[in-house]
């Protein structure tokens, strides 16, 4: 199959920007211009993800009781409701992201008038959802079209780029893998919540096939012609 690359930016929003974002990732900003170069680049189709919360979301530390309710610190044992036998432990947050809030929006300097789509993920409020492809649940409670988008496109391969590195990026490259894409990730577009984890993310990485590569590395995208 021919060459043929999309670009998913994910989540490069207000929540998760300095300097205002309840969730903010530390130099959040900061990767937004190495974002916008690759936006120059002739991917066949550029997208945007954001999470896009209900405000009873189930990852929000507020709609829980103490003491079990602490932003950061508590976890919660999440089952799913289609397979109440399949469960997944998750951080709880603070409120992030809602629907209709400055927080949910695309932070202003990114070049959205690029970007041919922008994926919502995360609205329903019973799952977490990191990945922007679906849920972590074998059985799916939620799906995003993002799939949907990269194979009518006919994609080959998926460059992923955003924040947070180690927990939105990485559940979107790993899913990127499962639905059968070549899939890479530009170090330098994006950034860790933890920047301790991402050695460990990386052997993730290394197990399904992931490529983690640099702004230098794009040459083939760069001499890609549709």
């Amino acid at each position: 199959m021919a060459f043929k690359p999309a670009l998913v930016i994910v989540d490069v929003q207000e929540d998760f920007c300095p300097p205002n974002g309840s969730l903010a990732v530390q130099g959040g900003r900061d990767i937004v211009p190495s974002i916008n170069e690759l936006l120059a680049f002739p991917f066949a189709v550029k997208i945007a993800t954001k999470d896009f919360h209900p405000q009873d979301h189930i990852s929000f530390a507020s709609n829980h009781q103490p003491p079990n309710n602490k932003p950061f610190e508590s976890t919660i044992t999440i089952q799913n409701p289609l397979n109440p036998e399949e469960t997944e432990e998750t951080r709880l947050w603070p409120d992030h992201c809602v629907q209709g809030t400055k927080g949910s929006e695309l932070v202003p300097e990114l070049d959205v008038s690029k970007v041919q789509h922008i994926v919502e993920k995360g609205q329903d409020k019973r799952v977490e959802m990191y990945s922007a492809f679906a849920d972590p649940f074998t059985t799916n409670v939620s799906r995003s079209n993002l799939a949907q988008i990269l194979k009518d496109v006919g994609i080959t391969d998926v460059y992923v780029v955003g924040l947070a590195a180690d927990y939105c990026v990485k559940f979107t490259a790993l899913d990127s893998v499962k639905e059968g894409f070549k899939t890479w990730v530009v170090g330098e577009a994006t950034k860790a919540v933890d920047t301790s984890a991402l050695p460990e993310v990386h052997k993730e990485y290394e197990k399904v096939g992931v490529s983690v590569i640099g702004m230098g590395d794009l040459t083939k995208v760069k001499g890609y012609t549709s």
